[in-house]
């Protein structure tokens, strides 16, 4: 067994993931397990529930890691874990086990971003780099856009002043009274729904900025789901008025991220734009685009819908920062809720 492979983790938000990645590249294995079911009722991430979580399903998911790989722990060159942003419990419970294992078996252990992962996924298979590009990552927690030069150079050039998109996706969902995760219920329920029967809000659409704001959709979902009937709602059933907000809604929200993207590739004047992040497996935005792409003779990668939604073997980027020499010490700490403005520049641990 050749020494060049790495066990990845990953414990940012709700799901516990480890992954086996070789130098090349290759994931020679991926584990994900997803803590839905224990969030449902609350509709939306608890923290206390998600690290306690953790806890109990670190180690077997590890293990399981590690044996579909058809490796044990003496095969590893280095371990790599997700240490920033998230929630601190979660974040701590993967450090922790990281530590362990790098103390234990005399391995170096590196700390990973996990948006700067995301981005990284979109390249993941692929035979040339994918930098220099536009890297947008779009997700429950994150709505994202960088100038990324390289995998460990990106910079911060716009976000959300309220609600990431994905979290919007899950209140919204629950203002509907669809099931938790919100993404895929208002990708499913919008189907048969009329986007254009309800008039939605696209904030900021056009203020040149590459901020976002979703706060105001959210809102304008709630008044026109408990608002005054209209007269074209004489005729209306609860399931017809569901699906046409939540098309709707998804449309105004697909929109304002598809443009803020052209937007973003058009200032850095690259060619290339990465999309990652729980969002990005959404099936129109995708769609969208792709056909924003065409029109702007421009070059779109979108992360596979495996690697969209939290994993581990994202985390392979862990062999660009040890190749750099950005080796974490066994006092590496957690950070919730680190933003990077500038070009990272990480400090030596």
């Amino acid at each position: 067994m050749t020494k060049h492979i790495l066990l990845a983790i990953e414990s940012s938000c709700d799901e516990t993931a480890a992954a086996v990645v070789r130098e090349d590249g290759k994931v020679l294995s991926s584990i994900v397990a997803s803590q839905h079911e224990l969030h449902i009722e609350w509709g939306g991430v608890v923290p206390e529930i998600a690290s306690r979580a953790h806890v109990r399903r670190i180690l077997p998911v590890i293990k399981a890691a590690l044996r579909d790989a058809d490796c044990t722990p003496q095969d590893l060159h280095a371990v790599a874990v997700t240490t920033e942003p998230g929630l601190v419990g979660s974040l701590l419970v993967g450090l922790t086990a990281a530590k362990t294992m790098a103390m234990s078996l005399q391995i170096p252990l590196i700390t990973v971003n996990h948006v700067e992962a995301h981005i990284y996924a979109c390249g993941m298979g692929l035979s040339q780099s994918i930098y220099p590009c536009a890297g947008f990552v779009v997700s429950g927690g994150h709505t994202n856009l960088y100038d990324c030069r390289s995998a460990i150079e990106c910079k911060l050039i716009g976000s959300t002043t309220d609600d990431a998109a994905g979290e919007a996706f899950d209140k919204v969902a629950r203002i509907l009274n669809l099931p938790y995760p919100g993404g895929p219920s208002i990708q499913k329920t919008a189907l048969t729904g009329n986007p254009r029967r309800f008039k939605m809000p696209r904030p900021l659409l056009h203020s040149g900025k590459l901020d976002f704001s979703f706060s105001g959709l959210k809102t304008a979902v709630l008044y026109a789901a408990r608002g005054v009937p209209g007269p074209d709602q004489l005729a209306d059933t609860p399931a017809d008025r569901v699906a046409d907000l939540a098309a709707g809604f998804q449309e105004a929200a697909v929109e304002v991220l598809v443009e803020k993207c052209r937007l973003a590739v058009r200032q850095l004047g690259y060619s290339r734009l990465c999309v990652g992040g729980g969002v990005a497996a959404n099936q129109m935005f995708r769609e969208e685009l792709t056909r924003m792409a065409k029109r702007e003779r421009i070059e779109v990668l979108i992360a596979p819908l495996e690697l969209c939604t939290d994993n581990a073997a994202m985390a392979a980027i862990a062999w660009d920062l040890l190749a750099s020499g950005r080796v974490a010490g066994l006092d590496a700490d957690v950070l919730p809720g680190l933003v990077r403005h500038d070009f990272r520049n990480r400090r030596p641990n």
